[in-house]
């Protein structure tokens, strides 16, 4: 949701900190919060000015006209405050249909004043512009403020002036407060726009002769500008609306979706209900509560929620498991549901989110059955088969009773069935497998004639000695001139006029957006999306592809590599839009996967280029106030906005927008290959794709279909392509699937009405449920809610209906309307429908036929340590959260990694003693000595540290596998350690890990000294160490030097280790040695010294190094004479 409610204590802080004007604003910050959990004392040290003035106290939560519900406390002492409150803090009050405590009250100084001093004011948003309501009679008794106030309208990107404010709104203002209250209403209005608020109240406003005073306030941020606001703001808490608590685990979901790319929304409306929901898609969440409350549900349905936006496994898990966890906290004598629903989904791998919900049903299957919940499943999209298939198995495996149904099955038929008001079928019918779609055989598969697919199914054949209509100059229908100009509503009379165009006005919009010559542009590099409609476009049998080039900024101009059909083919990438027009003058479309935050820029660049007609924005999220500057510069150049928050539309036969109508399967299965006879606009993209299901199945076909977005101000409207549908001569009847909030479908009243809307107009507005509600619920669109009783669906339904529009009963029947009156213009002859042909056959992506399960083929690559792919870095099977949770340490990190082990914590020990003493041992070893010659000669940390590594062997750091090896072999064959150090020296074997070049038996080396103390106190075992001790005894009484060196003791002690520690057998122990696991913990340890070195060279600023001449033996050959 984008403008949601803060709180009045809230409100007032942001004008206090920031407004600016000459008007002297008193009061300012005085205020005190008071909660049952308020400490008296505190808080007059804190605010002494409670001690001695006069006060006010009221609820802040939310509630309208508190002063005529008698909800606050006037010219009160501080005790009398404290005698006021004891009688509502923390009781339960009714406040119309909503019953919630009165629990978060606040105090200000009582402002004597008379009624003449009073004054209201209110600043609100609208598509085209901020509206200004005066009064000079504020306070309780304001009345209808909408009929009695002096409004000013000012337009999109324009200022106020106190002139304005004077001369339209201060007319029956006292002379001597003019100058105050223009001034503040400047300031104040200026406020509203700079911290993006939406809706802005105060009644009364007192003006006095001390100043301005801010007695109560209601106000609205559009929460989408958190990112341009934040330091004005701060942490801004959004109190719920009154009668509804907020609950932890709404704050847990609100912060998943945050820090989510995806939408995941929550809101409980009676934890105690038996009916819960877990809806796919903004829209479809809206249709399944209505459908919940249709059928006599509303008193137990427990959550509004929804999850779209291709949520990870983990994010849907997370999601799952939150509603679960709820549902099982008290049980119901009649049993639970849980309706996991949705519409066919455009890009969302269903079987990937069902996954996530799949594995918190399998953790919370014990409580699930102790509850007697049952599960009601329906979906569609991209993999919905294999997504249905483990959500029955889940079903079959843990005992729950879950039913499971897919696109065959209308959207809404499991409420019905979960509710006990119709039969649940043994055996759904199941659509084809996406594959059987793909992949076709014999002659299903043959290319079908373009000629039969380029005419609508719906167009009369045209007899040979017609005359075709003339086009005007721009390429339009002769005719298309009236529509183009119409309508226009006058703002201040409301009637409907036609307007000429002319120079000094807003260029005309194109009738038809897309044909089969549409080119575009995409902006972000969307690779998937991009395939999917050169896919379309293949299946259209569109001669070349829709997309002409890709535009991103954040690499150099380049090719990117697509198929078209069989072959390959490469698409420009271009830095920007400037090269990408210029280089593609035919392109008239862009299709925008701009981010929230780049979108409104990128967008108004794109309409410096005239060529561009049409822009799809599917960014959700953009501030109202950019979406409506959007929308004023497209309606001065022309241009159709489609978006933002939508997911396009689609012309069968002819262009998609991005991923538009699904995957192909779903293109084919609605036959939007090929045009039909209906067209539609629609809020929601995920339910303009069951449209499309709906319609293929109930006519035949889709002639085009929009979603023009779920933002409070769409960048083209219903009316918008309701009149492009009309003047489209393939387009026999419109379907319109409208929503609560907003009065766009009024529009459509209108036109009906007055006849300029004359083809059926099947329509249905969304939210019936909202009236039923106790409290005020925000739907998933941030469009959907309605502010006035003429703005709920219920009021939009009968509006329609009463104007002639077909409306049905509920959104079950919505097929059967559609199909009902596609028949009578069957009947009628309006409609001749055409033989249906199949579609050329695409070949399926590689990744995607894998993912289907239709293809498999060896990997290039087996892994059996680490697993990045899902929402958690997995280490051997080991979370990274449990690995911290754990305090594995580095030692426990590298069990995981090198030996797939939870090691025993005296292990991970001795690893990381290893690391540490092994981690460097001076600049004159040979490792080291390479790395600082490598950095003085200028080379990078990479090229430095390999050098230094280089040059680890058997002589240098590298005896730790071999004295591994020599002493096991020694051992386990029963040698003796004198028969060994013989058998070595007859050999002419040197025994790897005894000696040192300055250690010896007189001059100990320390970390060999550490290493054995902590060996012999924590190991198990320690035989082949024992073995290696002996072997020093014999060699060190011949030279006191030839002791067992750090290397040798780290490698008899790891064989110990491996060996004795109950982690292995004696095969994979042996099998670690031989593979150079032990040199391993040499090369990490070192490496960490030799990055020291590389460091303090450069640190110490070092230059090239040259090795001194006096340092270096010349010994050259005599001089040899012939």
């Amino acid at each position: 949701m984008s403008a949601k409610a803060i709180s009045e204590q809230r409100g007032k802080e942001f004008l206090y900190k920031h407004i600016c004007t000459s008007a002297a604003v008193q009061n300012r910050f005085l205020y005190a919060t008071v909660t049952a959990e308020t400490n008296w004392e505190h808080l007059t040290q804190e605010h002494p000015w409670l001690l001695t003035e006069q006060l006010v106290v009221k609820p802040d939560q939310l509630i309208k006209r508190r002063g005529k519900l008698g909800l606050v406390g006037i010219n009160l002492d501080l005790q009398g405050v404290k005698e006021w409150l004891k009688g509502r803090l923390m009781r339960e009050t009714t406040v119309g249909k909503a019953k919630g405590l009165l629990k978060n009250f606040l105090i200000e100084p009582f402002v004597p004043h008379t009624q003449e001093e009073e004054f209201y004011v209110c600043i609100y948003a609208t598509r085209e512009g901020d509206h200004v309501l005066f009064h000079h009679e504020g306070g309780v008794e304001v009345g209808d403020v909408d009929t009695k106030a002096q409004k000013l309208v000012v337009p999109v990107d324009d200022k106020l002036t106190e002139g304005q404010v004077t001369e339209q709104l201060l007319t029956n203002v006292p002379a001597d407060r003019k100058g105050v209250l223009a001034s503040f209403i400047v300031g104040l209005f200026n406020l509203y726009e700079d911290l993006y608020f939406t809706y802005l109240e105060i009644n009364p406003l007192v003006v006095t002769n001390n100043g301005v005073y801010i007695l109560d306030m209601a106000a609205k941020i559009d929460a989408t500008a958190d990112y341009i606001c934040k330091a004005k703001w701060g942490d801004v808490e959004f109190p719920p609306p009154f009668g509804r608590e907020a609950y932890p685990e709404e704050a847990y979901i609100a912060d998943l979706d945050a820090k989510s790319g995806a939408s995941l929304k929550l809101t409980l409306l009676n934890p105690r209900g038996r009916i819960w929901t877990m809806v796919a898609g903004g829209g479809a969440s809206v249709v399944y509560s209505d459908t919940i409350c249709d059928l006599g549900g509303v008193d137990e349905l427990a959550n509004y929620g929804e999850y779209s936006g291709a949520p990870s496994e983990q994010q849907t898990y997370d999601y799952a498991k939150t509603i679960l966890s709820l549902m099982t906290q008290e049980k119901h004598p009649q049993g639970k549901v849980l309706i996991i629903g949705g519409s066919i989904a455009n890009f969302t791998n269903v079987a990937a989110t069902f996954k996530g919900i799949v594995r918190a049903i399998k953790d919370y299957q014990g409580p699930l059955k102790e509850h007697e919940v049952s599960i009601f499943v329906r979906r569609g999209g991209p993999n919905y088969q294999e997504g249905l298939r483990v959500m029955g198995e889940v079903g079959k495996t843990t005992g729950i009773p879950i039913h499971v149904f897919g696109t065959e099955t209308h959207m809404t038929a499991i409420v019905g069935m979960a509710l006990g008001h119709q039969p649940i079928p043994n055996h759904p019918p199941m659509d084809a497998h996406t594959a059987n779609f793909l992949l076709n055989a014999g002659t299903s598969a043959m290319r079908t004639p373009a000629t039969s697919r380029t005419a609508s199914f719906s167009e009369p054949r045209t007899p040979n000695d017609a005359t075709p209509a003339k086009k005007s100059k721009a390429g339009l229908p002769a005719n298309s001139l009236h529509s183009l100009l119409w309508p226009l509503k006058n703002v201040a009379t409301g009637d409907w006029k036609e307007t000429q165009a002319s120079s000094g006005c807003s260029r005309a919009k194109a009738t038809t957006l897309f044909s089969k010559h549409t080119k575009t542009i995409v902006w972000g590099m969307q690779t998937r999306a991009v395939q999917g409609m050169l896919d379309f476009d293949y299946v259209c049998s569109r001669e070349d592809p829709s997309v002409a080039a890709m535009v991103y900024p954040f690499t150099g101009d380049h090719k990117q590599k697509f198929y078209w059909g069989h072959k390959e083919i490469l698409l420009p990438v271009y830095k920007n839009m400037a090269d990408a027009t210029k280089k593609h003058p035919e392109v008239d479309v862009l299709i925008s996967f701009a981010s929230l935050r780049s979108a409104f820029d990128s967008t108004v660049e794109a309409m410096q280029y005239p060529q561009i007609h049409t822009i799809a924005i599917i960014a959700e999220g953009i501030p109202e106030a950019q979406t409506r500057k959007m929308i004023k510069m497209a309606d001065e150049k022309g241009v159709t906005i489609i978006g933002p928050a939508t997911v396009g539309g689609i012309k069968p036969g002819c262009f998609k927008i991005g991923n538009t109508g699904g995957m192909l399967d779903n293109i084919l299965a609605s036959k939007l290959y090929r045009p039909g006879s209906v067209a539609y606009v629609s809020r929601s993209g995920g339910m303009s794709n069951e449209l499309n299901n709906i319609i293929s199945r109930t006519t035949d076909g889709v002639y085009e279909g929009v979603a023009i977005g779920g933002d409070r101000y769409p960048g083209s409207t219903f009316m918008d392509h309701v009149l492009r549908y009309q003047d489209t001569a393939g387009v026999k009847m419109i379907v319109v699937l409208g929503e609560i909030g907003g009065t766009e479908e009024y529009k459509i009243c209108q036109g009906i009405r007055e006849s300029r809307i004359t083809k059926p107009v099947v329509c249905w507005c969304i939210g019936t449920c909202a009236t039923m509600f106790t409290s005020e619920v925000q739907f998933g669109h941030a469009g959907a809610c309605a502010n006035q009783a003429s703005e709920t669906a219920v009021a939009k339904n009968q509006a329609l209906r009463d104007a002639g529009a077909y409306v049905p009963k509920s959104f079950d029947e919505l097929g059967n309307v559609i199909k009902d009156v596609y028949n009578d213009l069957v009947a009628n002859g309006t409609i001749i429908p055409a033989q249906e042909v199949p579609p050329p056959t695409v070949p399926m992506d590689y990744s995607w036929a894998r993912e289907l399960g239709l293809i498999r083929k060896p990997a290039s690559f087996m892994t059996s340590i680490c697993d990045e792919r899902g929402q958690e870095l997995i280490y051997a099977g080991m979370p990274i959260t449990e690995v911290f949770k754990e305090e594995m340490g580095l030692g426990g990190v590298l069990g995981l990694l090198w030996f797939q082990r939870r090691l025993p914590r005296y292990a991970c020990q001795f690893i990381e003693m290893c690391l540490m003493v092994t981690a460097d041992h001076g600049p004159a070893v040979s490792g080291a000595h390479n790395t600082i010659v490598c950095a003085r000669a200028g080379k990078d940390l990479i090229s430095s540290l390999t050098s230094g590594l280089l040059t680890i062997g058997d002589r240098f750091g590298g005896a730790l596998d071999a004295a591994a090896k020599q002493f096991s072999k020694a051992f386990d064959s029963g040698m003796l350690p004198m028969e060994f150090v013989n058998k070595m020296k007859k050999d002419g074997k040197l025994i790897m890990g005894i000696g040192h070049r300055v250690k010896s038996i007189n001059n100990p080396d320390m970390r060999v000294q550490i290493l054995k103390d902590f060996v012999k106190q924590h190991f198990p075992s320690t035989q082949l160490l024992d073995y290696a001790l002996d072997v020093e005894k014999i060699t060190t009484s011949k030279k006191p030097n030839l002791i067992l060196n750090v290397d040798g003791f780290i490698g008899v002690s790891f064989v110990d280790l491996l060996r004795t520690c109950g982690g292995f057998t004696r095969d994979e122990a042996d099998e670690f040695v031989e593979i150079g696991a032990l040199n391993g913990i040499f090369v990490l340890g070192r490496s960490m010294g030799f990055i020291g070195h590389y460091l303090d060279q450069k640190r110490l600023k070092q230059g090239l190094y040259r090795h001194p001449w006096d340092d270096i033996s010349y010994v050259l050959p005599e001089h040899m004479s012939m």
